[in-house]
């Protein structure tokens, strides 16, 4: 009897069921490695469960530093951006801020919506180029561990103020779309007064405001197509407005609104607003600091135009505040430059040591203008920072200038884990005295030339009394002080 080859259907159960799961699995392997780096997994990035006054990100502590050219470099070529980001990269930085702003005033912007043959835009429909960009710098800062802070709305977007001319090219005019007129969104043709007065209908629209019906879906359909890409991620925060001044219940309706289509699916994402009162202690920063139930952490970049000891106390008073409830502290957006109103360089490098000794979990040097953006001087103190960490974790001390003595208002600033480890920050030289009397042996202090980006000398010091301390030299010194054998 010739005996036939048995047929597919005559394989043993189990071993049918061995080679499904085997091709589902290699399925499975071949997904992963096409997929972006930074694919929304459990553990992203989060306040850390340790200290929640800064971030982690998979579950290890992780301290933001950065510094960025442009506030939206999404709008960025290809080449550019890999440019900017690599040489971020290479400075030890790990943030950048991204706003979602398209003014065309750069030369190089374009615009979400599609334009029809006749000029107009049709609301409705998408520019693919414009999100071809957005995917693209979520991609790229993926790749390289580059955290993002995106800021949903930007005011100076929906505004003629200074001369400029951004509302009227804007997509949102009734006179640019076909989707609304002025009679139908209540939007006026000119919005003269600058953003800060609060004035422009377009941030009015939500339900609890003026329930603009014509308007607010196309802003909730601009809102839910940016989560459609950004949520895939686990490398992004989000903070509703730039600088606003507007109601309280504007940021409230968005903050709930990008939580709610991440909570659909099943994804712990954080949010932030940002206020523009330069006063930390005015009634305007409580919306944000009174409600974590709606925004997760706080973002007081408005602080970076004060100067000085007073710089340093507004963030000491919001950090005794949130004492019972801490979350991350970002700075997305510090002020300084030779450029700016008033401002100089140092008041910029100033600004990012007073606030990375307070305890900021997030400190980002702003554009070129009103900032120092990616510059030789930024870098420095980005690297200067990283040398830093590398002898004493920034998340294992407190601010403690009371352990100072012989000090002037702004000569010098400390933080401390007592007993164990301490870094102190002269803006420009000085001595003061330290109190070390939980110490119990011989004290290493490295020094870093801020300046530079560079170590300084090192030395011993004894534990004894309240030794002075002073850096090598005049300009911007920190130093890392640690126990010997801590």
């Amino acid at each position: 009897m010739i005996q036939t080859p048995a047929k597919k259907t005559d394989v043993h159960p189990m071993r049918r069921l061995m080679n499904y799961v085997l091709s589902i699995s290699c399925i499975f392997i071949m997904a992963l490695v096409d997929a972006p780096i930074a694919i929304s997994a459990p553990n992203g990035l989060e306040p850390w469960g340790k200290n929640p006054w800064y971030w982690s990100y998979r579950g290890d502590p992780v301290l933001l530093l950065g510094a960025s050219d442009d506030d939206n470099l999404f709008q960025w070529s290809e080449k550019e951006l890999a440019a900017q980001l690599d040489r971020l990269t290479a400075a030890g930085g790990n943030v950048i801020r991204n706003t979602v702003s398209d003014r065309k005033d750069k030369g190089f912007e374009v615009f979400p919506f599609r334009q029809l043959e006749n000029g107009k835009y049709d609301l409705n429909a998408w520019n693919e180029e414009y999100w071809a960009r957005f995917e693209r710098l979520l991609k790229e800062t993926a790749k390289r561990r580059i955290f993002i802070q995106i800021e949903v709305w930007d005011r100076f977007d929906y505004t003629d103020s200074k001369g400029c001319n951004h509302w009227q090219i804007h997509p949102y005019n009734p006179k640019n779309n076909v989707n609304y007129s002025y009679d139908q969104s209540g939007f006026a043709e000119h919005y003269p007064d600058h953003p800060g007065a609060n004035k422009q209908p377009f941030f009015f629209t939500t339900p609890n405001q003026k329930n603009n019906i014509a308007v607010l879906p196309f802003q909730k359909k601009f809102v839910e197509k940016l989560l459609e890409s950004s949520l895939r991620y686990d490398h992004v925060l989000y903070c509703i407005d730039n600088e606003t001044r507007g109601e309280e219940e504007w940021g409230k309706y968005w903050a709930r609104f990008i939580r709610d289509k991440a909570s659909n699916l099943k994804k712990k994402i954080y949010v932030t607003e940002m206020w523009d009162d330069w006063d930390l202690t005015s009634d305007m920063h409580k919306r944000t600091f009174d409600h974590p139930d709606i925004y997760d952490f706080v973002d007081v970049s408005q602080n970076n135009h004060n100067k000085g000891q007073g710089h340093w106390d507004n963030f000491i008073h919001v950090r005794k505040y949130l004492e019972k409830s801490p979350r991350p502290m970002n700075t997305t957006k510090i002020y300084g430059a030779d450029s700016y109103k008033g401002n100089t360089d140092q008041d910029g490098i100033d600004r990012f040591w007073r606030h990375l000794l307070a305890g900021a979990a997030s400190l980002r040097f702003h554009r070129p203008g009103a900032g120092l953006g990616l510059n030789d001087k930024a870098v420095a103190c980005i690297r200067a920072a990283r040398k830093l960490e590398s002898k004493i974790p920034l998340w294992n001390l407190k601010p403690a200038n009371d352990l100072l003595s012989d000090r002037e208002p702004d000569e010098a600033y400390l933080a401390a884990n007592p007993g164990k480890a301490y870094t102190l920050y002269f803006p420009d030289g000085g001595n003061v005295r330290v109190d070390f009397s939980g110490a119990k042996r011989e004290l290493n202090v490295y020094w870093i030339d801020v300046s530079k980006g560079e170590w300084g000398k090192s030395q011993s010091i004894p534990v004894e009394g309240k030794p002075t301390i002073s850096p090598p030299g005049e300009g911007p010194w920190a130093a890392a002080i640690i126990i010997n054998g801590f």
